[in-house]
């Protein structure tokens, strides 16, 4: 059970330790899943969205992190 617990203690603290990371994917998702679900775009529309936005902001946390060094 104690591995349990340590387990979703570190999930939580993975996706709170970066919150500016954790909302960017988040809103991607969001509009992806609204493009596709709601606006009635092509999933592969969607899915371009979520790998092009994701590098975005994958590349966009990087360079801020190295300028903060």
């Amino acid at each position: 059970m104690k591995f349990l617990l340590a387990i979703a203690v570190e999930l939580v603290a993975m996706f709170a330790g970066d919150s500016r990371l954790t909302i960017g994917v988040l809103a991607i998702v969001a509009t992806a899943g609204l493009l596709i679900g709601v606006a009635g775009f092509e999933p592969l529309t969607g899915a371009s969205l979520l790998l092009v936005g994701c590098l975005i902001l994958l590349i966009n946390n990087v360079r801020r992190f190295a300028a903060s060094r």
